[in-house]
Protein backbone atom coordinates (compact mmCIF):
# COMPACT_ATOMS: atom_id res chain seq x y z
CA UNK A 1 0.00 0.00 0.00
CA UNK A 2 1.44 3.69 -1.28
CA UNK A 3 1.80 6.47 0.40
CA UNK A 4 -0.36 9.19 -0.81
CA UNK A 5 0.12 13.21 -1.42
CA UNK A 6 -2.83 14.99 -0.89
CA UNK A 7 -2.65 17.08 1.80
CA UNK A 8 0.62 16.21 3.25
CA UNK A 9 3.24 17.26 0.64
CA UNK A 10 6.49 15.02 1.26
CA UNK A 11 8.56 18.83 0.40
CA UNK A 12 7.21 21.86 2.45
CA UNK A 13 5.72 24.40 0.33
CA UNK A 14 8.11 27.44 0.78
CA UNK A 15 5.93 30.27 0.08
CA UNK A 16 2.60 31.30 -1.64
CA UNK A 17 4.84 31.41 -4.87
CA UNK A 18 5.46 27.53 -4.37
CA UNK A 19 1.59 26.93 -3.42
CA UNK A 20 0.78 28.12 -7.10
CA UNK A 21 3.07 26.29 -8.54
CA UNK A 22 2.89 23.35 -6.99
CA UNK A 23 -0.77 23.24 -5.78
CA UNK A 24 -2.61 25.18 -8.32
CA UNK A 25 -2.66 27.80 -5.28
CA UNK A 26 -5.23 30.29 -5.62
CA UNK A 27 -7.59 28.26 -8.45
CA UNK A 28 -10.20 26.60 -5.76
CA UNK A 29 -10.35 30.04 -4.16
CA UNK A 30 -11.19 31.82 -7.44
CA UNK A 31 -13.33 28.89 -8.60
CA UNK A 32 -15.48 28.98 -4.82
CA UNK A 33 -16.28 33.02 -5.56
CA UNK A 34 -17.76 32.30 -9.27
CA UNK A 35 -19.63 29.43 -7.97
CA UNK A 36 -22.82 29.41 -5.88
CA UNK A 37 -22.81 28.40 -2.39
CA UNK A 38 -25.05 25.74 -2.99
CA UNK A 39 -23.47 24.14 -5.40
CA UNK A 40 -19.74 24.20 -3.75
CA UNK A 41 -21.78 22.49 -0.65
CA UNK A 42 -23.11 20.01 -2.90
CA UNK A 43 -19.63 19.00 -4.40
CA UNK A 44 -18.34 18.53 -0.66
CA UNK A 45 -21.21 16.51 0.15
CA UNK A 46 -20.96 14.21 -3.40
CA UNK A 47 -17.50 13.48 -2.58
CA UNK A 48 -18.41 12.24 1.12
CA UNK A 49 -15.59 14.38 3.09
CA UNK A 50 -15.95 14.39 7.12
CA UNK A 51 -14.25 15.96 9.56
CA UNK A 52 -10.76 14.64 10.18
CA UNK A 53 -10.96 15.37 13.84
CA UNK A 54 -13.10 12.92 15.69
CA UNK A 55 -16.57 12.48 15.21
CA UNK A 56 -16.22 12.46 11.44
CA UNK A 57 -19.28 14.71 10.80
CA UNK A 58 -20.50 15.36 7.13
CA UNK A 59 -18.47 18.55 6.24
CA UNK A 60 -21.12 19.19 3.78
CA UNK A 61 -23.84 19.06 6.18
CA UNK A 62 -21.93 21.31 8.60
CA UNK A 63 -21.46 24.08 6.04
CA UNK A 64 -24.99 23.76 4.68
CA UNK A 65 -26.22 23.97 8.01
CA UNK A 66 -24.10 27.09 9.29
CA UNK A 67 -25.27 28.90 5.48
CA UNK A 68 -28.96 28.38 6.23
CA UNK A 69 -28.88 29.78 9.67
CA UNK A 70 -26.85 32.75 9.24
CA UNK A 71 -27.90 35.65 10.78
CA UNK A 72 -30.08 38.60 9.58
CA UNK A 73 -27.59 40.95 11.84
CA UNK A 74 -24.41 39.78 12.59
CA UNK A 75 -21.37 38.00 10.41
CA UNK A 76 -20.46 34.23 10.39
CA UNK A 77 -17.25 33.41 11.61
CA UNK A 78 -15.14 30.19 10.48
CA UNK A 79 -12.69 28.75 12.76
CA UNK A 80 -9.82 26.71 11.59
CA UNK A 81 -9.40 23.90 15.05
CA UNK A 82 -5.62 23.91 15.40
CA UNK A 83 -5.58 23.25 18.57
CA UNK A 84 -4.43 19.83 18.90
CA UNK A 85 -3.39 18.00 21.73
CA UNK A 86 -4.53 14.53 21.89
CA UNK A 87 -2.27 12.10 22.52
CA UNK A 88 -0.18 10.38 20.13
CA UNK A 89 -1.82 12.69 17.44
CA UNK A 90 0.62 14.98 15.64
CA UNK A 91 -0.82 15.04 12.03
CA UNK A 92 -2.38 18.86 12.04
CA UNK A 93 0.79 20.36 12.99
CA UNK A 94 2.46 18.67 10.72
CA UNK A 95 0.39 20.04 7.79
CA UNK A 96 0.76 23.11 9.18
CA UNK A 97 4.24 23.03 8.79
CA UNK A 98 4.44 21.37 5.59
CA UNK A 99 1.58 23.37 4.15
CA UNK A 100 -0.59 25.94 5.71
CA UNK A 101 -1.49 27.60 2.39
CA UNK A 102 -4.04 24.65 1.17
CA UNK A 103 -5.40 24.59 4.99
CA UNK A 104 -5.95 28.46 4.69
CA UNK A 105 -7.15 28.57 1.28
CA UNK A 106 -9.92 26.13 2.22
CA UNK A 107 -10.77 28.37 5.12
CA UNK A 108 -11.47 30.95 2.87
CA UNK A 109 -13.29 28.91 0.55
CA UNK A 110 -15.22 27.98 3.21
CA UNK A 111 -15.85 32.21 4.47
CA UNK A 112 -17.16 32.42 0.93
CA UNK A 113 -19.68 29.48 0.85
CA UNK A 114 -21.31 30.26 4.45
CA UNK A 115 -21.14 34.36 4.10
CA UNK A 116 -18.55 34.97 6.90
CA UNK A 117 -16.30 37.83 7.27
CA UNK A 118 -13.97 36.55 9.84
CA UNK A 119 -11.98 33.71 9.60
CA UNK A 120 -9.62 32.70 13.11
CA UNK A 121 -7.09 30.12 13.07
CA UNK A 122 -7.12 28.84 16.65
CA UNK A 123 -3.68 27.48 18.11
CA UNK A 124 -1.73 26.86 21.06
CA UNK A 125 0.48 29.61 22.35
CA UNK A 126 3.04 26.77 22.62
CA UNK A 127 2.77 26.24 18.88
CA UNK A 128 6.15 27.88 18.34
CA UNK A 129 6.59 27.05 14.21
CA UNK A 130 3.41 26.66 13.39
CA UNK A 131 1.91 30.20 14.65
CA UNK A 132 5.40 31.69 12.48
CA UNK A 133 4.38 29.55 9.30
CA UNK A 134 0.26 30.37 9.67
CA UNK A 135 1.45 33.85 10.06
CA UNK A 136 3.77 34.21 7.06
CA UNK A 137 1.29 32.86 4.88
CA UNK A 138 -1.71 34.86 6.35
CA UNK A 139 0.69 37.52 5.66
CA UNK A 140 1.42 36.76 1.85
CA UNK A 141 -2.23 35.55 1.12
CA UNK A 142 -3.27 38.98 2.30
CA UNK A 143 -0.66 40.98 0.23
CA UNK A 144 -1.57 38.75 -3.14
CA UNK A 145 -5.49 40.27 -2.61
CA UNK A 146 -6.50 36.96 -1.07
CA UNK A 147 -8.25 37.87 1.63
CA UNK A 148 -9.79 40.93 0.63
CA UNK A 149 -13.23 41.92 2.60
CA UNK A 150 -11.64 38.94 5.07
CA UNK A 151 -10.51 39.61 8.87
CA UNK A 152 -8.03 36.90 8.89
CA UNK A 153 -6.33 36.31 12.06
CA UNK A 154 -4.41 33.95 14.56
CA UNK A 155 -5.85 33.25 18.08
CA UNK A 156 -2.76 31.97 20.22
CA UNK A 157 -5.00 29.49 22.84
CA UNK A 158 -4.18 27.85 26.61
CA UNK A 159 -2.32 24.81 26.64
CA UNK A 160 -5.07 22.54 27.71
CA UNK A 161 -6.46 19.20 26.20
CA UNK A 162 -10.06 20.24 26.48
CA UNK A 163 -9.36 23.50 24.39
CA UNK A 164 -9.43 21.56 21.25
CA UNK A 165 -13.24 20.35 21.83
CA UNK A 166 -15.19 22.59 19.83
CA UNK A 167 -17.74 24.72 22.39
CA UNK A 168 -14.33 25.33 24.44
CA UNK A 169 -12.77 26.45 21.79
CA UNK A 170 -15.33 28.74 21.52
CA UNK A 171 -15.01 29.82 25.74
CA UNK A 172 -11.34 30.48 24.52
CA UNK A 173 -11.64 32.88 22.13
CA UNK A 174 -14.33 34.62 23.91
CA UNK A 175 -11.91 35.31 26.60
CA UNK A 176 -12.63 32.20 29.04
CA UNK A 177 -11.68 29.61 30.35
CA UNK A 178 -11.77 26.30 27.94
CA UNK A 179 -14.93 24.76 29.49
CA UNK A 180 -17.34 23.25 27.24
CA UNK A 181 -20.69 24.19 26.58
CA UNK A 182 -24.19 22.30 26.51
CA UNK A 183 -24.77 23.33 22.52
CA UNK A 184 -27.04 22.47 19.97
CA UNK A 185 -25.85 20.60 16.60
CA UNK A 186 -24.03 23.53 15.27
CA UNK A 187 -22.17 26.43 17.37
CA UNK A 188 -24.08 29.51 17.99
CA UNK A 189 -21.94 32.69 17.88
CA UNK A 190 -17.84 33.17 19.12
CA UNK A 191 -18.57 35.98 21.23
CA UNK A 192 -22.19 35.61 22.23
CA UNK A 193 -25.07 37.99 21.89
CA UNK A 194 -27.36 37.31 24.90
CA UNK A 195 -29.59 39.16 27.44
CA UNK A 196 -27.90 39.94 30.98
CA UNK A 197 -27.12 36.09 32.38
CA UNK A 198 -26.50 37.47 35.88
CA UNK A 199 -30.66 38.06 35.57
CA UNK A 200 -31.70 35.25 33.87
CA UNK A 201 -31.75 31.86 34.99
CA UNK A 202 -31.39 29.48 32.16
CA UNK A 203 -30.99 26.43 33.37
CA UNK A 204 -28.15 25.39 31.28
CA UNK A 205 -25.71 24.81 33.76
CA UNK A 206 -22.59 26.55 32.23
CA UNK A 207 -19.99 27.09 34.50
CA UNK A 208 -19.31 30.90 32.27
CA UNK A 209 -22.85 31.70 33.12
CA UNK A 210 -23.39 32.37 29.26
CA UNK A 211 -27.34 31.57 27.54
CA UNK A 212 -26.68 29.35 24.79
CA UNK A 213 -28.38 31.11 21.31
CA UNK A 214 -30.85 28.95 19.99
CA UNK A 215 -33.70 29.16 17.14
CA UNK A 216 -36.16 30.94 19.32
CA UNK A 217 -33.39 34.09 19.27
CA UNK A 218 -34.91 35.03 16.22
CA UNK A 219 -31.96 34.05 13.69
CA UNK A 220 -29.85 37.50 15.74
CA UNK A 221 -26.93 35.54 16.30
CA UNK A 222 -24.77 33.48 13.74
CA UNK A 223 -23.45 29.82 13.52
CA UNK A 224 -19.61 29.32 13.82
CA UNK A 225 -18.38 27.19 11.38
CA UNK A 226 -15.72 25.43 12.84
CA UNK A 227 -13.49 22.81 10.84
CA UNK A 228 -9.74 21.58 11.68
CA UNK A 229 -6.95 21.63 9.83
CA UNK A 230 -6.85 18.15 8.19
CA UNK A 231 -10.28 18.60 7.06
CA UNK A 232 -9.84 22.11 5.46
CA UNK A 233 -6.94 21.24 3.77
CA UNK A 234 -8.82 18.56 0.99
CA UNK A 235 -11.26 21.35 0.49
CA UNK A 236 -9.21 23.06 -1.99
CA UNK A 237 -8.80 20.18 -3.88
CA UNK A 238 -12.47 18.48 -4.18
CA UNK A 239 -12.90 22.19 -5.46
CA UNK A 240 -10.99 22.16 -8.23
CA UNK A 241 -10.74 18.62 -9.06
CA UNK A 242 -14.46 17.14 -7.84
CA UNK A 243 -15.88 14.81 -6.19
CA UNK A 244 -14.79 11.89 -8.51
CA UNK A 245 -11.61 12.65 -7.93
CA UNK A 246 -11.77 12.98 -4.09
CA UNK A 247 -13.41 9.51 -4.44
CA UNK A 248 -10.79 7.44 -6.49
CA UNK A 249 -9.30 6.85 -3.18
CA UNK A 250 -10.83 4.75 0.07
CA UNK A 251 -13.55 3.46 0.23
CA UNK A 252 -17.61 4.17 -0.92
CA UNK A 253 -18.45 5.03 2.67
CA UNK A 254 -15.26 6.63 3.63
CA UNK A 255 -13.74 8.08 0.51
CA UNK A 256 -10.53 10.23 0.25
CA UNK A 257 -7.09 9.96 3.14
CA UNK A 258 -6.32 9.61 6.49
CA UNK A 259 -3.35 11.35 7.77
CA UNK A 260 -2.09 9.13 10.27
CA UNK A 261 0.64 9.55 12.97
CA UNK A 262 1.99 5.91 14.39
CA UNK A 263 4.31 6.25 17.50
CA UNK A 264 5.21 3.67 20.62
CA UNK A 265 7.48 0.40 20.41
CA UNK A 266 8.02 0.94 16.57
CA UNK A 267 10.98 1.43 14.19
CA UNK A 268 10.52 4.99 13.54
CA UNK A 269 7.82 6.81 14.95
CA UNK A 270 6.46 8.98 12.27
CA UNK A 271 2.97 11.21 10.11
CA UNK A 272 1.72 10.12 6.93
CA UNK A 273 -0.68 9.80 4.45
CA UNK A 274 -2.70 6.89 3.43
CA UNK A 275 -6.11 6.15 1.33
CA UNK A 276 -8.94 5.08 3.82
CA UNK A 277 -9.15 1.46 4.23
CA UNK A 278 -5.73 0.83 4.78
CA UNK A 279 -6.04 -1.28 7.71
CA UNK A 280 -4.06 -0.67 10.84
CA UNK A 281 -1.47 -3.74 10.92
CA UNK A 282 -0.33 -2.09 7.25
CA UNK A 283 -0.64 1.40 8.38
CA UNK A 284 2.14 0.50 11.22
CA UNK A 285 4.22 -0.90 8.50
CA UNK A 286 4.03 1.90 5.90
CA UNK A 287 4.75 4.85 8.57
CA UNK A 288 6.31 3.32 11.30
CA UNK A 289 8.04 0.41 9.62
CA UNK A 290 6.09 -1.64 11.62
CA UNK A 291 6.99 -3.68 15.52
CA UNK A 292 10.38 -3.48 17.00
CA UNK A 293 12.53 -6.00 16.16
CA UNK A 294 11.88 -9.51 18.15
CA UNK A 295 8.64 -8.27 19.49
CA UNK A 296 5.20 -8.66 18.53
CA UNK A 297 2.35 -5.78 18.77
CA UNK A 298 0.23 -6.55 21.74
CA UNK A 299 -2.58 -3.58 21.51
CA UNK A 300 -2.45 0.06 19.79
CA UNK A 301 -3.74 2.92 22.06
CA UNK A 302 -5.74 5.22 19.77
CA UNK A 303 -4.85 8.75 21.32
CA UNK A 304 -7.29 8.72 24.55
CA UNK A 305 -10.61 9.02 22.63
CA UNK A 306 -11.09 5.35 22.22
CA UNK A 307 -10.81 1.95 23.99
CA UNK A 308 -7.59 -0.12 23.30
CA UNK A 309 -7.67 -2.01 20.14
CA UNK A 310 -6.40 -5.98 20.47
CA UNK A 311 -3.69 -7.48 18.42
CA UNK A 312 -6.27 -9.56 16.75
CA UNK A 313 -8.06 -6.46 15.60
CA UNK A 314 -5.00 -5.09 13.37
CA UNK A 315 -6.49 -6.03 9.89
CA UNK A 316 -9.57 -3.48 11.05
CA UNK A 317 -9.44 -1.07 8.05
CA UNK A 318 -9.10 2.32 8.82
CA UNK A 319 -12.49 3.58 8.12
CA UNK A 320 -15.27 4.90 10.34
CA UNK A 321 -17.59 2.09 9.83
CA UNK A 322 -15.04 -0.73 10.44
CA UNK A 323 -13.21 0.83 13.55
CA UNK A 324 -17.09 1.34 15.25
CA UNK A 325 -17.30 -2.35 14.64
CA UNK A 326 -14.72 -2.99 16.48
CA UNK A 327 -16.21 -0.94 19.29
CA UNK A 328 -12.80 1.68 18.84
CA UNK A 329 -13.07 4.60 16.44
CA UNK A 330 -10.96 6.46 13.64
CA UNK A 331 -10.68 9.77 16.19
CA UNK A 332 -8.14 12.03 15.05
CA UNK A 333 -6.04 8.76 13.59
CA UNK A 334 -3.18 9.05 16.40
CA UNK A 335 -2.02 5.26 17.04
CA UNK A 336 0.72 4.41 19.47
CA UNK A 337 1.53 0.58 19.29
CA UNK A 338 1.91 -1.47 22.74
CA UNK A 339 4.09 -4.93 22.68
CA UNK A 340 4.85 -7.11 24.34
CA UNK A 341 6.99 -5.11 26.98
CA UNK A 342 4.15 -3.20 28.13
CA UNK A 343 1.71 -3.80 30.68
CA UNK A 344 -1.91 -2.91 29.31
CA UNK A 345 -2.87 -1.61 33.22
CA UNK A 346 -0.06 0.88 33.03
CA UNK A 347 -1.14 2.28 30.40
CA UNK A 348 -4.68 2.35 31.02
CA UNK A 349 -3.83 4.18 34.40
CA UNK A 350 -1.79 6.80 32.06
CA UNK A 351 -4.68 7.57 29.85
CA UNK A 352 -6.99 7.38 32.86
CA UNK A 353 -4.56 9.89 34.99
CA UNK A 354 -4.46 12.48 31.80
CA UNK A 355 -7.93 12.70 31.48
CA UNK A 356 -8.75 12.83 35.00
CA UNK A 357 -6.48 15.55 35.28
CA UNK A 358 -7.73 17.06 31.79
CA UNK A 359 -11.25 16.84 33.24
CA UNK A 360 -12.24 20.66 33.93
CA UNK A 361 -15.08 19.40 36.78
CA UNK A 362 -17.76 21.39 35.52
CA UNK A 363 -19.70 17.99 35.64
CA UNK A 364 -18.44 16.29 38.86
CA UNK A 365 -19.10 12.79 38.39
CA UNK A 366 -16.62 13.27 35.11
CA UNK A 367 -13.66 14.75 37.75
CA UNK A 368 -14.22 12.72 40.55
CA UNK A 369 -14.97 9.57 39.35
CA UNK A 370 -12.29 9.81 36.86
CA UNK A 371 -9.67 10.44 39.61
CA UNK A 372 -10.93 7.73 41.23
CA UNK A 373 -10.57 5.13 38.31
CA UNK A 374 -6.89 6.75 37.87
CA UNK A 375 -6.10 5.99 41.84
CA UNK A 376 -7.52 2.47 41.57
CA UNK A 377 -5.74 1.32 37.80
CA UNK A 378 -2.90 3.04 39.56
CA UNK A 379 -2.94 0.96 42.20
CA UNK A 380 -3.93 -2.12 40.59
CA UNK A 381 -0.64 -1.50 37.70
CA UNK A 382 1.31 -1.35 41.16
CA UNK A 383 0.31 -4.89 42.37
CA UNK A 384 -1.49 -2.85 45.90
CA UNK A 385 -5.05 -3.79 44.72
CA UNK A 386 -7.35 -6.62 45.09
CA UNK A 387 -10.91 -7.00 44.42
CA UNK A 388 -12.70 -4.36 46.06
CA UNK A 389 -10.27 -2.10 44.43
CA UNK A 390 -11.76 -4.11 40.83
CA UNK A 391 -15.23 -3.39 41.80
CA UNK A 392 -14.96 -0.10 42.48
CA UNK A 393 -13.30 0.79 39.02
CA UNK A 394 -16.17 -0.89 37.51
CA UNK A 395 -18.79 1.29 39.16
CA UNK A 396 -17.04 4.38 38.95
CA UNK A 397 -16.73 3.12 35.01
CA UNK A 398 -20.29 3.23 35.18
CA UNK A 399 -20.80 6.34 36.94
CA UNK A 400 -18.19 8.83 35.27
CA UNK A 401 -20.56 10.49 32.47
CA UNK A 402 -23.44 11.02 34.37
CA UNK A 403 -24.24 14.37 33.32
CA UNK A 404 -21.43 14.73 31.01
CA UNK A 405 -21.31 17.69 28.50
CA UNK A 406 -18.67 16.46 26.73
CA UNK A 407 -16.87 13.41 25.32
CA UNK A 408 -13.90 13.18 28.19
CA UNK A 409 -15.67 10.86 30.63
CA UNK A 410 -16.96 8.90 27.44
CA UNK A 411 -13.38 8.36 26.79
CA UNK A 412 -12.44 7.42 30.42
CA UNK A 413 -15.20 5.13 30.24
CA UNK A 414 -14.18 3.37 27.02
CA UNK A 415 -10.14 2.95 28.49
CA UNK A 416 -12.00 1.04 31.19
CA UNK A 417 -14.13 -1.05 29.48
CA UNK A 418 -11.49 -1.78 27.25
CA UNK A 419 -9.14 -2.88 29.90
CA UNK A 420 -11.62 -4.99 31.48
CA UNK A 421 -12.34 -6.61 28.00
CA UNK A 422 -9.05 -7.42 26.69
CA UNK A 423 -6.78 -6.92 30.15
CA UNK A 424 -8.57 -9.14 31.85
CA UNK A 425 -5.73 -11.52 32.49
CA UNK A 426 -2.98 -8.75 33.35
CA UNK A 427 -5.43 -7.42 35.91
CA UNK A 428 -5.60 -10.42 37.34
CA UNK A 429 -2.23 -10.84 37.41
CA UNK A 430 -1.80 -7.88 38.99
CA UNK A 431 -4.60 -8.51 41.80
CA UNK A 432 -3.08 -11.62 42.87
CA UNK A 433 0.68 -10.47 42.62
CA UNK A 434 1.89 -12.40 39.93
CA UNK A 435 2.86 -9.12 37.70
CA UNK A 436 5.28 -6.89 38.83
CA UNK A 437 4.61 -3.40 39.88
CA UNK A 438 4.11 -0.88 36.80
CA UNK A 439 4.07 2.86 37.31
CA UNK A 440 1.32 4.58 35.03
CA UNK A 441 2.50 4.69 31.50
CA UNK A 442 3.86 7.67 29.94
CA UNK A 443 0.93 9.79 27.97
CA UNK A 444 1.32 13.01 27.08
CA UNK A 445 0.88 15.53 24.29
CA UNK A 446 3.49 15.27 21.52
CA UNK A 447 5.79 18.40 21.38
CA UNK A 448 7.51 16.97 18.38
CA UNK A 449 8.48 14.27 15.71
CA UNK A 450 11.56 14.08 13.64
CA UNK A 451 14.55 11.52 12.78
CA UNK A 452 15.26 10.63 16.37
CA UNK A 453 11.46 10.06 17.49
CA UNK A 454 8.29 11.48 18.97
CA UNK A 455 8.73 13.49 21.61
CA UNK A 456 5.86 13.91 24.57
CA UNK A 457 5.19 16.18 26.94
CA UNK A 458 6.82 14.96 30.04
CA UNK A 459 5.90 17.79 31.98
CA UNK A 460 2.40 16.91 32.22
CA UNK A 461 3.60 14.16 34.93
CA UNK A 462 3.78 17.38 37.14
CA UNK A 463 0.35 18.82 36.33
CA UNK A 464 -2.38 18.68 39.13
CA UNK A 465 -5.88 18.25 38.84
CA UNK A 466 -6.86 22.10 39.40
CA UNK A 467 -4.45 22.66 36.43
CA UNK A 468 -1.84 24.44 38.58
CA UNK A 469 1.68 22.95 38.84
CA UNK A 470 2.08 24.06 42.15
CA UNK A 471 3.26 20.80 44.78
CA UNK A 472 0.43 20.64 46.18
CA UNK A 473 -3.05 19.83 44.70
CA UNK A 474 -5.69 22.87 45.55
CA UNK A 475 -8.11 20.37 45.60
CA UNK A 476 -11.09 22.39 43.60
CA UNK A 477 -12.09 21.93 39.99
CA UNK A 478 -10.52 24.00 37.43
CA UNK A 479 -14.34 25.23 36.44
CA UNK A 480 -14.17 26.29 40.64
CA UNK A 481 -11.27 27.50 41.02
CA UNK A 482 -11.41 29.81 37.68
CA UNK A 483 -14.27 30.88 38.42
CA UNK A 484 -13.37 32.44 41.27
CA UNK A 485 -10.57 34.12 40.06
CA UNK A 486 -12.94 35.69 37.39
CA UNK A 487 -15.17 36.92 40.36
Amino acid sequence: MALVERVLPSTPVRDLADHRERCQGGRALEAARRTEASAVIDELVAAGLRGRGGAGFPTGVKWRTVLENRSEVLGTTVVVNAAEGEPGTFKDRTILRADPYSVLEGALVAAHVVGADDVVVALKATFVDELQRVRAAVAEMADAGWTDGIDVHVFEGPAEYLYGEETALLEALAGRPPFPRIAPPYRRGVEEVVRDADELDTGSGQAARVELASDLDGNVVPPTLIDNVETLANVPKIVLRGSEWFRSVGTAESPGTIVCTITGRVRRPGVAELAMGTTLREAIAEVAGGARDGHEVRAVLPGVSNGLVPADALDTPLTYEAMAVIGSGLGSAGYVVLDDADDLVAVAAGVSRFLAVESCGQCRPCKDDGLEIAARLEAIAASSADEHDLDVLRDRAATVTDGARCNLAHQQQAVTVSLTRIGSRAIADHLSGQAEPAGPFVVAEIVDIDDRGATVDLGHADKQPDWTYDEVDSGQAPADRLAERRA
